[in-house]
């Protein structure tokens, strides 16, 4: 008998939010999707794979993410061995923005084009306007050693640490950033994400809503 993917719920649904996320892992069974009302963004951990949506297939790898519209009948299926992924889904309630160019169904972040955030942090986006998802966007950002100043965005967000050591400051609160931490940033929340590791890159995957670009950073009061 075929074992079903096993899934977690990194990011559970919040009554006023469009967000949520959870992992899932494959051996055998495929992981069928079929959201009727909710986008899916789709992202590699470990492993590698196909994903299917409509009569279109694409190869999956680590790093590369994929992108599921609301209504659409999807599977995914693992390569040899264990595949890991995380779902992102995008709800209803979600403004869009105009589309911006033709549909992709598979990017990997190396394709993606490097750009400037705040201070000397970078980021690559994987999916957005540009290439099919008018929900959303979905992005690698990475943090250099140290932390930026306080400031907050304009969109919703959840945010997933493949690798620590990291910290997320708020105004009332900090937390440890280990391997595996999701953790959400509401719109003007004030925050900082930091780097603990005094010599090496921090990357965080990134999910937020309306769609738009990661660089649209707001200071606060220092």
């Amino acid at each position: 008998m075929e074992q079903s993917p096993a899934t977690l719920e990194l990011a559970p649904a919040l009554a006023d939010s469009a967000l949520a996320l959870s992992s899932h892992r494959l051996r055998a069974a495929p992981l069928e999707i079929h959201e009727p009302e909710h986008d899916s963004f789709l992202y590699v951990v470990a492993g590698a794979g196909l994903l299917t949506v409509g009569v279109e297939r694409a190869d999956l790898e680590v790093g590369s993410g994929g992108l599921v519209l609301a209504g659409e009948r999807a599977a995914v299926e693992s390569g040899p061995g264990e595949l890991v992924l995380l779902q992102a889904t995008i709800g209803p309630d979600s403004d869009r923005h105009a589309p911006l160019g033709a549909r992709e169904l598979v990017v990997g972040v190396d394709r993606a084009s490097a750009s400037q955030a705040i201070g000397a942090r970078s980021f690559r986006v994987l999916f957005g306007p540009h290439n099919g998802s008018t929900r959303a966007t979905l992005f690698v950002g990475y943090l250099p050693p140290g932390r930026a100043p306080w400031h907050y965005h304009l969109y919703d967000e959840i945010v997933w640490v493949p690798e620590g050591p990291g910290r997320v400051h708020r105004r009332s609160s900090d937390e440890p950033l280990d391997a595996g931490a999701a953790f959400r940033l509401r719109p003007r929340e004030v925050h900082i994400v930091e780097n603990s590791s005094p010599d090496r890159e921090l990357a965080v995957l990134g999910i937020f809503t309306p769609a738009g670009s990661p660089a649209a950073a707001y200071l606060a009061e220092q």
